[in-house]
């Protein structure tokens, strides 16, 4: 089996994904030493009063210094001038990964700056929170959930299987995928219900005739559900939607149609169009609980009191 532990692992941005890898890196002893570095200062410290690395850097060009791998995990708008920073200081040997939701744009951002002898493979761990931050992160955030690497054509299968193994010992399950086809699955899967829960949210906030204490009040009716998608990241969500452009269009394009489809059935008490399409939909929703994505318990599979949910 390919070595999953690199002597010095080296992880660019701290937030949420960044810092649940550093505690899963300690956890599973996949390190000899990890340096962290982020741009805020104060982000920078608070990560280092959590203990989440060994070494701490406000130059990203420093930490990533003799790293073996390198971790990116910052919007995806940032990746271009992340990759140009850090590229002349990246050894010979080193991989060199990403975190981000859309692989297409990060690839063509970041490419152009990797030097020879350096593997470039971009991925997407398919996990998260509506959580940011440096204390946002946990051990296990990855157990049993997806993480996709797009190599290009031309990656080094070694480096592949060692960057797949360090992902699996964080606990995820690997697939491999074209970055242009990945682009459009999560533009139905994560990027699109981001952009509906944003909008109904906002729907809800610039209401007059339903007051902001009745929409709080009553929201456990299914509002409540869109607010924590709702609540994610905005810096990251606003990179996503500018840099998966044509997937999200394309999609957006579709849920147009059939919402429009939707309202007629409505509008004329098509009742077995509506019955006919919530069946379908509650299929799907079995599915992702057999897939082991979710539980079936009630609640969406939150207990009261689980900040982590």
């Amino acid at each position: 089996m390919m070595a999953a532990r690199f002597d010095r692992i080296a992880l660019i941005g701290i937030g949420l994904i960044g810092s649940s890898i550093a505690h899963d890196i300690r956890a599973e002893g996949l390190a000899g030493h990890v340096a962290i570095s982020t741009r805020s200062a104060g982000t920078l410290k608070r990560a280092e009063e959590l203990g989440l690395g060994d070494s701490y850097h406000a130059s990203a060009a420093e930490a990533v210094r003799d790293a073996d791998l390198v971790v990116v995990s910052v919007p995806v708008g940032a990746s271009g001038a992340v990759a140009a920073e850090i590229a002349p200081h990246l050894k010979t040997g080193a991989i060199l990964t990403d975190v981000g939701s859309t692989k297409a744009s990060v690839i063509a951002q970041m490419a152009p700056h990797v030097p020879p002898g350096v593997h470039f493979i971009a991925g997407h761990p398919i996990a998260g929170t509506e959580h940011s931050g440096p204390d946002a992160g946990f051990a296990g955030l990855f157990r049993g959930r997806w993480c996709i690497l797009t190599p290009l054509p031309e990656a080094d299968r070694d480096a592949v299987a060692r960057l797949r193994a360090f992902w699996e010992a964080l606990g995820s399950r690997v697939d491999e995928m074209d970055p242009a086809h990945h682009d459009k699955v999560l533009a139905i899967v994560s990027h699109l219900p981001h952009i509906i829960a944003y909008n109904i949210v906002g729907t809800a906030d610039d209401l007059e005739t339903v007051t902001e204490s009745e929409v709080i009040k009553y929201s456990a009716s299914g509002f409540r559900d869109f607010t924590r998608l709702a609540a994610s990241d905005p810096t990251m969500w606003r990179d996503v939607c500018l840099h998966n452009k044509d997937a999200i269009l394309e999609m957006l394009a579709r849920f147009s149609e059939d919402l429009a489809y939707l309202q007629r059935a409505i509008r004329w008490g098509d009742g077995e169009k509506l019955f006919d399409l919530f069946t379908r939909t509650r299929a799907i929703r079995r599915s992702i609980v057999e897939a082991g994505q979710d539980t079936g318990l009630p609640d969406f599979g939150r207990h009261a009191g689980d900040a982590k949910g």
